[in-house]
């Protein structure tokens, strides 16, 4: 006699099947009253199921991280246009080539910038070979969005000295491809970007912001908030590149007006060297 495990299992294949031979095919998927539900494209992109897809959202990533041993990890930001050196060295040769003006301008931009990628990959690196010494269930892995510029450094960083390196990636308009220094059962890639920002909290043991734009000072302030209103365990937080986070926000200017507490500045510290800044991370853990 079979089970109710057999014939559950065997209504899943079933399931599959149908779509995969849809894919197949090449053929479009139409609405299908008898398929079952979780087998039915349509049923679940409709707007009523959203809570369904953001909760699967949440659930695929944090069940594949436990059954890895991933529990804690070191949370990078930073911009996806900031160029390896090597790359940056690559355009500026062809600018200058070209003689366009416009060109040789966004260059000299990348060549000026690509020092943060150096550094990030460096302070990836430094995380990862410290990491290796401590038991399994302690070690710390670098997290990405998985993109490019600064996320693909500090993955590399990681990579470089063989440690597993987390992306969390997600869907754009403009396709965003997961860099290629990413563990490949760890890179994850989000549609909403909530569920993708939990996920970066929810593991991270601190966070490293390098320079970037609205995404990197989106997620910058969000784990701010999280931290100042207690809605989240005290984690380092730290700005690197003083010059560039100095010019963009006067934090001064939010204590002078009273929009935050003077304490409120001991969230974050700033720095300009990836040796600092891991020294930060292992004197508030006392590592």
């Amino acid at each position: 006699m079979r089970t109710p495990d057999d014939l559950n299992e065997s209504s899943l294949a079933q399931a599959w099947a149908d779509l995969k031979a849809h894919a197949d095919a090449g053929l479009q998927l139409e609405a299908n009253a008898n398929r079952l539900a979780f087998g039915d494209p349509e049923f679940l992109l409709r707007r009523e199921t959203r809570g369904i897809r953001f909760q699967l959202e949440m659930l695929k990533p944090d069940l594949e991280q436990q059954k890895l041993g991933i529990e804690n990890t070191i949370v990078v930001f930073g911009s996806a246009r900031f160029p390896a050196p090597e790359d940056a060295q690559r355009t500026m040769a062809a600018a200058l080539a070209s003689g366009d003006a416009a060109a040789i301008r966004d260059a000299e931009r990348h060549l000026r910038n690509a020092h943060f990628y150096d550094q990030a990959r460096q302070f990836g690196a430094l995380v990862a070979r410290y990491s290796a010494t401590l038991p399994e269930a302690d070690r710390l892995f670098i997290c990405t969005g998985g993109g490019p510029g600064i996320m693909e450094a500090a993955n590399r960083g990681a990579f470089d000295v063989g440690a597993p390196t987390l992306g969390l990636n997600i869907a754009l308009p403009h396709e965003q491809d997961p860099n290629r220094y990413v563990t490949p059962e760890l890179s994850f890639r989000f549609h909403y970007f909530a569920a993708r920002k939990m996920h970066f909290m929810m593991r991270a043991k601190a966070l490293v912001a390098f320079p970037g734009g609205f995404g990197t000072l989106d997620e910058l302030f969000e784990v701010m908030t999280l931290v100042q209103t207690k809605k989240a365990h005290p984690v380092p937080i730290i700005l690197f590149g003083a010059n560039y986070w100095k010019r963009l926000i006067n934090f001064d200017v939010l204590v002078e007006e009273g929009a935050i507490s003077p304490e409120d500045l001991n969230l974050f510290q700033i720095t300009d060297d990836p040796q600092a800044a891991w020294d930060a991370i292992r004197t508030f853990y006392k590592l």
